[in-house]
């Protein structure tokens, strides 16, 4: 069967055709209190549905105000009033390395990273992202950390994730080579921005095959939606033809919240409408 015709058919199939947002496309938006031209958290859900008709809310620790767990399941109803499912947590904390050669280190950054694996089950995530560092790793103490966090994760209902940042953005290999060395179920979200324009497309081909959800990333947008930076068409392409369906997660940026979510709009219609082109 072609992979195209759905011989890996990634992604869950309750979020097949969904499209949503990595909070991160806020990031410089957010305010702790109500603002003119900012935007309060427990809010986005509700922007989302009514202003954007957007269903999945993929998070990164940067943007919440806390993780305590109070906090997270407030964000967790507004999310559930809004019919807006949040996935994934991106554990973005730089300070910590859980492939470290210094086990006290690596050992440290287990601890912190179960700590917000906490505050993901708290906000009903299926998933967490840990943050892969800068230099390559030692795949075996890298594989050593996920499978602590795996055994830890597995009971509140939550998978781990990789994604094609730091030291993997210029090779094709690295998605598949931590997917290999962890084993034990871990997928991959790739990020269609996140690569050196040599890697990018071998690259996607290589991680959607074992993708369950997207960071469908656009950077500035041109007349009619046109993108300079790379084919926005032809990620999604080589996504489809793997079997992936979704879902897909914008991150798009401006400095303004109101063009902001215009774009958006522009990029929800294009999935939609190359989602329907693909379709028998």
């Amino acid at each position: 069967m072609a992979a195209g015709a759905g011989a890996f058919a990634a992604g869950p199939q309750d979020l097949a055709g969904k499209i949503g947002i990595t909070a991160g496309s806020f990031n410089n938006l957010l305010s702790p209190a109500p603002a003119k031209g900012k935007l309060v958290m427990l809010d986005l859900p509700r922007i989302m549905r009514d202003e954007l008709d957007l269903e999945v809310l993929d998070l990164m620790t940067a943007t919440l105000p806390s993780l305590a767990a109070g906090y997270c399941e407030k964000l967790r109803a507004a999310a559930a009033k809004s019919r807006v499912t949040i996935t994934n947590l991106k554990m973005n904390q730089t300070e910590i390395d859980m492939a470290s050669t210094d086990d006290g280190a690596r050992r440290h950054a287990v601890a912190e990273y179960k700590k917000t694996i906490d505050s993901a089950a708290a906000l009903g995530c299926r998933w967490v992202r840990p943050l892969p560092g800068r230099a390559k790793p030692d795949l075996a103490i890298l594989a050593r950390s996920y499978h602590e966090l795996m055994d830890y994760a597995a009971p509140k209902g939550i998978s781990l994730l990789a994604e094609n940042y730091g030291w993997m953005q210029d090779d094709p290999e690295a998605l598949p080579a931590v997917v290999s060395a962890v084993g034990r179920g871990l997928k991959v979200q790739p990020d269609t921005g996140n690569w050196t324009p040599r890697a990018r497309y071998e690259g996607l081909e290589k991680a959607f095959l074992h993708a369950v959800s997207c960071d469908f990333k656009a950077f500035r947008l041109g007349p009619g939606g046109t993108h300079a930076d790379y084919d926005l068409k032809r990620c999604f392409d080589v996504a489809w033809r793997a079997g992936f369906r979704g879902p897909w997660c914008f991150e798009h940026f401006h400095d303004e919240l109101a063009p902001l979510l215009r774009e958006m709009t522009v990029l929800r219609d294009m999935i939609r409408a190359w989602s329907k082109a693909h379709r028998p």
